[in-house]
């Protein structure tokens, strides 16, 4: 399923199951106000606050754990592009006969790339770019290899230029995993239930009044589903519209400049 479409499914159902509890704790005050109307209300001032307090923390929690990964995968497409810069200006040290293999190498890494991530949300066509890549890396390793053993290449060669190809390779197992490094499940299932349960205490609170506060239930809840769509939204900045592909322009902008 996209993953905008998922992300806003689960928000919505937020929403409305925080309405239905909001409203069943309201009644539920209510029948106790009839049984009690003095102990109804007896201790519960501190299990509310704690219950929001929780709740509070644990969307700031959230929250900035998505915020700070989305702020990580931004940096690595800098430092990917930085490091592919590097390794292709230093191909100026091999010898002349030798670069025009490994540049046009280069052009077909970065464009591998760049498709990985454009072949998003499709993860197979993705892996199998992914595939492509690697293979790609395995082909310059050799010829880097090769071309810094041939006759007239400068001692320098190999001691510069394999440790940049080096990182150039390793930001891309860096990318992956930080793609797949999310918020565990856990921590939503309990964010969930924290908001349901705040949701019924909530209406419980507001069983004294004559009428229902519309204002305070409905922005209640949405202020809930909005805030967790936002989060879930973070965790997956390739699929959601909170997405990192701009910063692609900098790969993009790499390639053409690699004639």
């Amino acid at each position: 399923m996209n993953q905008i479409v998922a992300a806003a499914l689960l928000a919505i159902g937020l929403f409305i199951g925080m309405l239905l509890l909001q409203e069943i704790g309201r009644r539920i005050g209510i029948k106790r106000l009839a049984q009690d109307p003095e102990g109804a209300r007896a201790g519960t001032g501190v299990i509310e606050g704690a219950v929001f307090a929780l709740l509070g923390l644990l969307i700031a929690f959230t929250f900035s754990g998505a915020a700070s990964r989305f702020d990580v995968r931004r940096n690595l497409i800098v430092e990917e592009t930085n490091a592919i810069g590097t390794a292709w200006l230093r191909l100026d040290l091999l010898p002349a006969g030798t670069q025009p293999a490994l540049r046009e190498s280069f052009r077909r890494y970065v464009e591998a790339r760049l498709e990985v991530y454009r072949k998003l949300p499709d993860v197979q066509a993705a892996q199998a770019e992914l595939a492509k890549v690697i293979k790609l890396q395995e082909e310059i390793w050799t010829q880097a290899v090769a071309a810094s053993r041939a006759e007239g290449a400068p001692p320098a060669a190999m001691m510069l230029l394999l440790p940049a190809l080096n990182q150039m390779f390793d930001i891309t197992t860096t990318r992956t995993l930080a793609a797949r490094t999310h918020t565990p499940m856990i921590i939503f299932a309990l964010l969930f239930g924290l908001a349901l349960a705040s949701a019924l205490l909530a209406g419980y609170s507001m069983a004294g009044g004559k009428s229902h506060s519309w204002l305070h239930i409905l922005g209640f809840a949405a202020v809930m589903a909005v805030a967790v769509y936002v989060i879930l939204d973070l965790g997956f900045p390739r699929l959601g519209l909170i997405r990192v592909d701009a910063f692609d322009r900098a790969l993009m902008e790499l390639r053409e400049n690699m004639q």
